[in-house]
């Protein structure tokens, strides 16, 4: 395994960071971290990067123990940390020859690994990374990340604060990143970013709730789902969550993701029920869960 974690445990003070994680990420695996601020998503990834010592547990990254062998995983990995952390003052060349001379290497010795992504930034090399825009920061942190060709790569909620269009880019760049056989743990608060991956944990307050394939994590949503929309949704939430019928409802863009408690649900008797409650318009109409709508089911 590419990354091997077992009964991985941390606490601050009072506050439970990670309880018992286990699992595992296959070599050459793109496998997400999804969870919400403060799920414990940066804690293990610190701990991964021997940044961060675990109160108990056993991890290995490359086949490496991160206590006894943090020298060698520090010179296997490339680590993209939530917060821009390059040097704002030197220029993007600068910053990624500075990487490159700490592990030994050269820009032009693994440009290959970093082309796709580095010819997007290279016509603005002598910039200062300060006055790079998020999505060219973005891609500066992963070329520097990158530069050594590291066996594991770990990005810390990496879109954070991008905007759609170089969240898209960077999904790609990423599974061309795969094809170089490097294993990717990637950790997101996004849940659409989640049916990108391979595979998925979904952790919330330090416990890993189920872990599979994005396919099979929403099949395991128990009931059937329906966007239901109306004229006036405050009223429309607010109604639905007085129903008598009801198991779950989250708004979800423009509709309301509704579940009923019954065996057999009628559309007629909820329509019925929501034109009491002064509402029109009303669309009742069956969807497919997502992995949001799992992860808010195993999270109750």
């Amino acid at each position: 395994m590419s990354i091997s974690i077992t009964n991985v445990s941390k606490s601050y003070k009072d506050v439970k960071a990670l309880q018992n994680i286990t699992f595992d990420v296959k070599p050459g695996e793109l496998f997400g971290l999804i969870g919400p601020d403060g799920a414990g998503k940066t804690t293990l990834f610190r701990i991964l990067t021997t940044l961060l010592l675990a109160d108990e547990g056993i991890a290995t990254v490359a086949g490496f123990d991160v206590l006894k062998d943090y020298k060698t995983i520090r010179n296997s990995v490339g680590y993209m940390p939530g917060k821009f952390s390059l040097y704002q003052d030197l220029t993007v060349e600068e910053n990624l020859n500075f990487f490159a001379t700490i592990f030994g290497t050269t820009i032009e010795e693994n440009y290959d690994l970093i082309k796709d992504i580095y010819i997007q930034i290279e016509p603005f090399k002598n910039r200062r990374a300060g006055k790079l825009s998020g999505g060219m920061k973005q891609k500066l942190a992963l070329s520097c990340a990158l530069i050594h060709k590291p066996k594991v790569l770990f990005l810390d909620e990496p879109t954070t604060g991008v905007d759609p269009v170089s969240r898209k880019e960077f999904w790609d760049m990423l599974k061309r990143l795969q094809k170089h056989g490097i294993t990717i743990l990637v950790s997101t608060p996004y849940m659409d970013e989640a049916a990108l991956c391979d595979r998925i944990a979904l952790i919330q307050n330090g416990k890993i709730l189920e872990i599979d394939t994005p396919e099979e994590i929403v099949k395991h949503y128990p009931k059937t789902i329906f966007n239901v929309s109306a004229n006036n949704m405050y009223q429309l939430i607010k109604s639905l969550k007085v129903y008598e019928h009801l198991y779950s409802i989250y708004p979800f863009g423009e509709f309301v993701h509704y579940s009923d408690k019954r065996e057999k649900f009628n559309s007629d008797d909820l329509k019925h029920y929501l034109e009491t409650q002064n509402l029109s318009d009303i669309q009742i109409n069956q969807t497919q869960p997502t992995i949001e709508d799992t992860f808010m089911e195993l999270a109750k």
